[in-house]
Parts: C-alpha cells; sequence; structure tokens
C-alpha cells in the first residue's frame, strides 16, 4: 500500500479538538521533503494500525522531536494496564512528551457523536484516553521501569471527520465533555439507506485507505441494495463523504 497520500492527510488535516490541554489542535508534524520515499506498508490493514505506523514514521522525521518509543506495554502481577502509543523528546523544550494518537469518525444522532459500530462513542473514547491512556505515564509501575520519563507531559491528537444527516437536521454539540469541537472538521453526512435517493448525486463506495483522502477515479458504483445490511462509506461525484448506515443503526446503542 503506498502510503503517500495518507501521510500527506495527516500533516495537513486538523483535529477533532479545539486547543484545550491535553488536546491539541494542530498535528506536531514537520511536512516531509518532496523527494521522501516512503516504503510500501505491509503491516496489519485496519486504519487504526495504518495511522499509528504514520504518526510513528512522522514523529521519527519532524525536527522537533527525538522519537524515543513506540507501544510501551505495561503490566503489573501479571495484568495489562495498557499499552502508551509514544514518549517523544522536544528538542525545543528538553522534555520529555507522552502522545495519544487516534484517528476517528463519528456520525450524530440525537445529541450523540457514534461511530458507524454504535459501541464506539466520542465521549467514551475521549473518556477513555484522558482518564486511562493518558494517565498511564504518571502510574507508579511506569515511573519505576521508565524513571527518565517520569514527568512526560501528556498530548493527544484526534484526528477524524464528524458527520451529520442533512434529513434530520439537529443542533450540532459545540464540545464533547466539556473539549470544544474543531466544527471545521464537520466535513461529512450520513443518512439511511432508504434515504440515499435524497442525495440527488452518484455515490462511489471507499476502503478503508480512501477514508481519509477519498475515492480514485477508477472507484465503482454504489448500488442500492447492495450494503442494505450494514453500514458502508462512500464519497459523493461532488466530494462530499457519505456514511450510508443501515436503518436498525445504532439500535444497538439506543437501549444502553
Amino acid at each position: 500500500m503506498d502510503i503517500t497520500p495518507l501521510i500527506t492527510w495527516v500533516v495537513k488535516t486538523p483535529t477533532l479538538f479545539e486547543h484545550s490541554f491535553p488536546l491539541v489542535a494542530k498535528v506536531p508534524f514537520t511536512p516531509p521533503p518532496n523527494e521522501q520515499h516512503w516504503p510500501p506498508y505491509q503491516g496489519n490493514p485496519r486504519l487504526g494500525f495504518i495511522y499509528q505506523f504514520i504518526c510513528q514514521q512522522l514523529f521519527t522525521l519532524t525536527p522537533r522531536y527525538n522519537a524515543v518509543s513506540e507501544e510501551i506495554q505495561l503490566n503489573e502481577h501479571g495484568q495489562t494496564l495498557g499499552a502508551i502509543d509514544f514518549i517523544a523528546k522536544n528538542r525545543h523544550t528538553n522534555e520529555y512528551e507522552h502522545w495519544e494518537v487516534a484517528i476517528k469518525f463519528y456520525l450524530l444522532h440525537q445529541g450523540v457523536w457514534y461511530g458507524p459500530n454504535a459501541e464506539d462513542r466520542l465521549d467514551s473514547k475521549l473518556s477513555h484516553m484522558l482518564n486511562h491512556q493518558l494517565i498511564l505515564s504518571t502510574h507508579p509501575t511506569f515511573c519505576e521501569n521508565y524513571p527518565l520519563w517520569a514527568k512526560a507531559k501528556p498530548h493527544l491528537l484526534m484526528q477524524g471527520r464528524l458527520y451529520t444527516n442533512p434529513f434530520q437536521p439537529e443542533a450540532i454539540p459545540k464540545d464533547c465533555l466539556g473539549y470544544p469541537l474543531n466544527h471545521t472538521q464537520i466535513q461529512g453526512h450520513w443518512c439511511y439507506h432508504d434515504q440515499v435517493s435524497l442525495i440527488g448525486e452518484p455515490l462511489y463506495p471507499l476502503d478503508k485507505p480512501q477514508w481519509l483522502t477519498g475515492r480514485e477515479k477508477t472507484s465503482s458504483l454504489y448500488l442500492a441494495g447492495q450494503h442494505d445490511q450494514g453500514f458502508v462509506h462512500c464519497q459523493s461525484e461532488s466530494g462530499l463523504f457519505w456514511f450510508i448506515m443501515p436503518r436498525h443503526w445504532p439500535a444497538s446503542a439506543d437501549v444502553n
């Protein structure tokens, strides 16, 4: 897989939140040189793994940072506490920084931002990142094993896209858990399969890496009835991103 377009997207795309410590509003990466050669990605095809690999590559190339370590597993008494995404040394401040990164896509439904998998919610994900992932670098086990990094400054980088349903308009939240959303990233739409005819232009289904960068010229056309049992992520002829959802979504979450 050629990750060059994905690298460009990560470097240039704002985050899902405005700056509100420890959330960052801008990516910490410097654009790589145009002549930079990227070897084909051959790892796990899931988008989260691809995104973490890209962040690792960019931390390594960004002059501001010395990429120190990634995926630091913490275990205590035989139990896994979690894994820290990145510890990097800021050359400007001479301080160590703890970075957690995530790529996410959420759809607004009745005031809640749900993932295409309705068990995933923005509020739950943000709470987990803030109250579990980012405090791992203050855990006694981490401080004992990595005393040099014990005071690493926490940072949370969340990129992706937020979607609204134009056929079921509702007020758009200004924040999540008190952290202001970056409304420039409310760039997509979603609807149910039985609402597709209201879109009024052709749609093209996207493979996972294309969720970031959009369709290719050779992309096949979305045909009604092919995906009715599940969701499909598309891009329209005019370039808009659309999630097309089954009518029962997010039924599993509505009963919680």
